[in-house]
C-alpha cells in the first residue's frame, strides 16, 4: 500500500537555501513547508502536524536548539535533522542529546539528505509501530475491570503506561467506582517496581490518630497501645509502590510529614526520633478537585505539586458508554467461574446503556452481579436488572410537582401528584418508554395507559 506523502519544514533564515530545498522535495514527492526563523517554526509546530523538522542553528529570534527543545517536548515523535554552516562537535553532541536524529553540515549533496531523510522517517515509522505495539501489550495485561476503547480511556492509559517505569508521582483524578485504584495497579505491574510490593491505604477509612502510624510506623510505647514497634506502609513498600486512596482525606496534620517523605524520602516512626529511609513510589487519588481543596486551605499546595508530577483523569462511565458492553460482558465472563457464562438480552443491556451510573464501573459490577444471581435461565432478561431511581428523575419529578403547584402532604390529589411523577421520569430519560416503566417500577403497557389517561405528549 502507498505510503501518504512525509510532510516535512524547513526552518531556515537563507532563503537561498530554503527555495533550492523544497524545489528538490517536492519532486521527491514530499510535502514542504518553510519558516524564516524560530519563533514562526514554533507557531507552524503548534497548529500544523509534520512528520520531520529540517532545522537551522543560528538563526535570528529564536535559535535551532531552542526550536529543538520545543519539539521534543511538544511533538516527541516528530524527527529532527539539524542543518549548519558551521561543523562544532560540542555543538552536534548537544543536539543528539537533545533528540535530533541526525546533523549535517553545509553544504550537502541532495542525495546524501534524501537517504537521511528516508532513514529518519523509518526511524519515526518503527517508533510509532513500538509505541502501538506496547499499548496492545498493555491492554491484554489490563487488571480485571479495566476494559474499554473510549478514546479519552486510552489516551489516559496511554500516558500511564508512559509515566509507569519512571519514578515520578502521580494523581489520579476519577468519580468514586471508577476504578482508580486498578489504574494505580496498572502502573505499578508495568514499572521497573513490579517485582516489588503494591500496597494501598484509604486515607478516609482511617481515623485521624492512627492514620500515621499506619503509615509511618511507631515505635514501642509511643502511645498506650503501642506494646511493640511497628512498619509502616512506607517502609513495608520500600522500593515498591504505595497507593494513597481518598488523598484529599488525609488530616493536615499529617500532610507536612508525607511532603517530607517525598522531597527527601526520609520519614520518623511515631515516637521515634531516628531519621528512616524508603525507596517507596507514591501514587494518590482523589474524587475531589484538589486545587479548589488547597485555594480553601483544606489541603497544603506544596504537596499537591508534589503529588501531581503526573496527573490523570480517568472518565467516568457516564462519560464512555460505548465501553458497557465490554465491561458487561467482562462481568459476565470473571462472576462466571466454572460454569460457561450467561449472555445478556439487547433490550437489557439496551437499558444499561441508557442509565447514567453515578456509582460507575464498581455500580455496573454489582448490577450485573446481582442479574448473574437472580435470573433463572442462560439468559439475562430486563426484569433480571435492578436499577435504582435514577438522581436525575428524583430532580426531574421534583421540577415538576413544583411547577404544577403540587406538594406532598398538601391538599392535592393522589392522582396529580403520580401524573407530575410520571411526566418528570419520562422527561428525565428523554420518553425512552421502557427504561421510564423500568424506573417507575411498571409494565410498559400500564406506562402507556397512564400517558393515555393523563393526556402526556412527548415534546418535539
Amino acid at each position: 500500500m502507498e505510503r501518504p506523502p512525509i510532510s516535512i519544514l524547513i526552518v531556515d533564515d537563507e532563503e537561498s537555501i530554503v527555495h533550492p530545498l523544497s524545489r528538490v522535495l517536492e519532486i521527491e514527492g514530499y510535502y514542504v513547508n518553510s519558516a524564516a526563523d524560530g519563533r514562526i517554526a514554533i507557531n507552524m509546530l503548534q497548529t500544523l502536524p509534520f512528520d520531520m523538522v529540517l532545522l537551522d542553528i543560528m538563526m535570528p529570534n529564536v535559535e535551532g536548539i531552542e526550536v529543538l527543545k520545543f519539539i521534543k517536548d511538544q511533538h516527541f515523535d516528530t524527527e529532527v535533522i539539524m542543518l549548519t554552516a558551521v561543523h562544532e562537535v560540542k555543538t552536534a553532541v548537544e543536539c543528539m542529546k537533545l533528540g535530533a536524529y541526525y546533523y549535517i553540515t553545509k553544504p550537502y549533496l541532495a542525495d546524501d539528505l534524501l537517504a537521511l531523510i528516508e532513514r529518519a522517517y523509518e526511524r519515526k515509522r518503527l517508533v510509532v509501530q513500538n509505541k502501538a505495539l506496547k499499548r496492545q501489550i498493555a491492554h491484554q495485561a489490563l487488571p480485571s475491570g479495566m476494559v474499554g476503547t473510549n478514546k479519552s480511556f486510552l489516551e489516559m492509559l496511554d500516558v500511564a503506561l508512559r509515566a509507569a517505569p519512571t519514578d515520578s508521582t502521580v494523581l489520579i483524578q476519577g468519580a468514586s467506582g471508577s476504578g482508580k485504584e486498578l489504574v494505580a495497579n496498572f502502573i505499578h505491574t508495568n514499572s521497573l517496581r513490579k517485582e516489588q510490593a503494591f500496597l494501598a491505604i484509604n486515607c478516609s477509612s482511617i481515623p485521624e490518630p492512627l492514620l500515621e502510624s499506619e503509615l509511618f510506623g511507631h515505635e514501642r510505647g509511643a502511645f498506650t497501645d503501642a506494646k511493640t514497634a511497628k512498619q509502616g506502609l512506607v517502609e513495608i513498600a520500600d522500593r515498591g509502590t504505595l497507593f494513597l486512596d481518598e488523598i484529599a482525606e488525609m488530616p493536615l496534620s499529617i500532610q507536612p510529614k508525607l511532603l517530607r517523605f517525598l522531597q527527601t524520602g526520609e520519614f520518623r516512626r511515631v515516637g521515634g526520633n531516628k531519621n528512616l529511609k524508603s525507596d517507596a513510589r507514591i501514587i494518590s487519588a482523589t474524587n475531589r478537585n484538589l486545587r479548589q481543596e488547597a485555594a480553601e486551605r483544606r489541603f497544603r499546595e506544596d504537596l499537591l505539586f508534589r503529588l501531581n508530577v503526573i496527573t490523570l483523569q480517568l472518565p467516568a462511565l457516564r462519560d464512555r458508554k460505548e465501553d458497557i458492553p465490554l465491561l458487561v460482558e467482562h462481568f459476565l465472563k470473571s462472576h462466571a467461574g466454572t460454569r460457561p457464562p450467561k449472555k445478556i438480552e439487547k433490550r437489557a443491556l439496551d437499558l444499561l446503556r441508557k442509565y447514567d451510573w453515578p456509582g460507575n464501573v464498581r455500580e455496573l459490577e454489582n448490577v450485573i452481579e446481582r442479574a448473574l444471581v437472580l435470573s433463572q435461565d442462560d439468559i439475562i432478561c430486563l426484569d433480571d436488572l435492578a436499577l435504582p431511581l435514577h438522581p436525575v428523575s428524583i430532580h426531574e419529578s421534583s421540577m415538576n410537582l413544583a411547577a404544577a403547584g403540587v406538594r406532598a402532604g398538601t391538599a392535592v390529589s393522589l392522582n396529580d401528584i403520580q401524573k407530575a411523577h410520571v411526566e418528570g421520569v419520562l422527561a428525565s430519560v428523554k420518553w425512552d418508554k421502557e427504561l421510564a416503566a423500568k424506573i417507575l417500577g411498571i409494565r410498559v403497557n400500564t406506562l402507556y395507559e397512564k400517558i393515555r389517561r393523563y393526556g402526556l405528549k412527548q415534546p418535539k
